[in-house]
């Protein structure tokens, strides 16, 4: 009898820093292909629980310690990472302090939620789409409703180099016109 062929398993966390204004979200550039701006998280070790392998992989990729604090969903189209056939389940979490570049991811930027920079890796664009919906209204995209892309406007379109929006300092707070969002639950 052949062995199944199973999908890799991974867990990644949106990173919400809550000790600064406007629960900014931090994201690690690749330092591996495939390049891109990437939700911070890995591959699942053997023996290891979802959320015990998202807390870590969050640790190693920024240097923060993360609580998680839910699920925003389960992404498994075999199309999403080029290298192979992934299954990962996205937590959102909370940390404070200030996040390093560390392990496989080259830099880190704290991101006013939706002002990604770009390019997103893998298929992260929808799963950010996705925590937006959360952010805005309190719960998760339904299973089998199609995917729901906010109105964002990309960096060409919005004429900005990445140094206008990467990164926020704690000693700046968010102009009431730019916001746009709601407060987070």
């Amino acid at each position: 009898m052949r062995k199944p062929e199973t999908p890799y398993l991974a867990a990644d966390v949106i990173i919400e820093l809550v000790d600064r204004p406007g629960r900014p979200v931090v994201l690690v550039e690749r330092k591996n292909p495939p390049p891109g701006w990437a939700i911070p998280g890995g591959f699942v070790d053997r023996g290891e629980t979802l959320e015990n392998a998202a807390v870590r992989e969050a640790r190693e990729e920024t240097c923060l310690e993360v609580r998680l604090k839910a699920l925003l969903g389960v992404y498994s189209d075999p199309r999403r990472d080029p290298r192979q056939h992934t299954v990962t389940p996205v937590f959102i979490g909370e940390a404070v302090g200030e996040p390093k570049a560390a392990d496989d991811a080259s830099k880190v930027a704290i991101v006013e939620a939706g002002r990604w920079p770009e390019p997103l890796a893998f298929d992260h664009a929808q799963i950010l789409a996705d925590y937006l919906v959360f952010r805005e209204s309190g719960r998760p995209r339904p299973v089998g409703d199609p995917p729901r892309q906010p109105p964002i406007a990309s960096v060409a379109e919005r004429g900005r180099a990445m140094t206008d929006y990467l990164v926020l300092r704690e000693s700046t707070s968010p102009k009431p016109e730019d916001s746009g969002q709601k407060e987070a639950i």
